[in-house]
């Protein structure tokens, strides 16, 4: 079977120590982040802006990585100059298992990857990929975990009516959205907020949360 490939643009050691420990053999090194994602790459652009600005700490984004060949996120390659592509994630439309898993496994590894970024990847990965890059996979939530887990957090939390709703970043596990919380970022509902106003409020706190967490993850323990 041949699978399309588009390229574009140039004690007891936690999740966090693992990260560390392989961003890190020395003081000096890099620490190397391969983002995913499916659409326009919003969060993905606040983590390059971050790092052109010199605010990502010692966090080096090597590769964008798209599982729909409309993504506008591949954009963003020639942009900031940073290599982007687009993987055929088949045979399923909705997770990354069989081939497509075996494609993305061996991309990422070649590309020696210290940090996967799912930042608007909207595919389930499964319990060998999550094993392959164990400790090294992160997920941006719009929710306030671990309310509102799983599709739409945004509008979960609107039509629930709280008043303060936010967004999350936390490690990736078999349990969809159950991995070990890393950090929140809060999202008022005001009275006057329209449910299009709320989701840019909410959007907001993702582009800032998100290149902070990846700075912090950088740097040596």
């Amino acid at each position: 079977m041949r699978i399309r490939v588009a390229e574009f643009g140039g004690g007891e050691r936690d999740d966090k120590t693992v990260v560390a420990m392989t961003a890190h053999p020395d003081r000096f090194s890099r620490m190397r982040v391969v983002i995913l994602g499916s659409g326009r790459g919003s969060n993905a652009e606040a983590i390059l802006v971050a790092q052109q600005a010199g605010h990502l700490g010692r966090a080096e984004v090597v590769q964008l990585i798209v599982d729909r060949p409309e993504a506008g996120m591949l954009e963003l390659g020639p942009t900031y100059g940073v290599p982007a592509r687009y993987l055929d994630p088949a045979p399923f439309k909705t997770k990354l298992e069989g081939a497509g898993e075996d494609l993305y496994i061996e991309t990422i590894s070649a590309w020696r990857a210290d940090l996967i970024v799912l930042a608007g990847f909207m595919r389930v990965v499964k319990p060998r990929f999550i094993a392959t890059f164990a400790g090294k996979i992160i997920n941006l939530h719009p929710s306030l975990l671990p309310s509102f887990p799983g599709l739409d957090g945004i509008g979960q939390a609107w039509r629930r009516g709280v008043k303060v709703a936010g967004c999350t970043v936390h490690y990736v596990t078999a349990e969809v959205d159950g991995g070990r919380i890393i950090d929140q970022a809060e999202a008022r509902i005001e009275p006057d907020d329209t449910l299009e106003t709320f989701a840019t409020k909410m959007h907001a706190a993702e582009h800032r949360l998100l290149p902070t967490v990846i700075a912090r993850l950088s740097e040596p323990s």
